[in-house]
């Protein structure tokens, strides 16, 4: 059985290395993330501003895998 996952959108407040990101929700928390493979595989670019979906385990708050970039 899968987990089932949460689903947050935030902005991208910084671009760390490793294609990882500080990501700030839109409760002011910050979170860690990372791009999903799809997002990697189609080169999908991101900056710093950027408004993103991203998916969160219900055991780990702290970090997240970023999978949409939202126009």
């Amino acid at each position: 059985m899968k987990e089932d996952h949460i689903e947050l959108e935030g902005r991208v407040q910084t671009v760390l290395p490793g294609t990882m990101f500080r990501v700030e929700l839109d409760n002011k928390h910050l979170v860690l993330a990372t791009i999903c493979g799809k997002m990697r595989k189609r080169w999908v670019r991101l900056t710093v501003g950027d408004r993103v979906k991203m998916e969160m385990s219900p055991y780990d708050l702290d970090k997240a895998r970023i999978v949409w970039r939202l126009r």
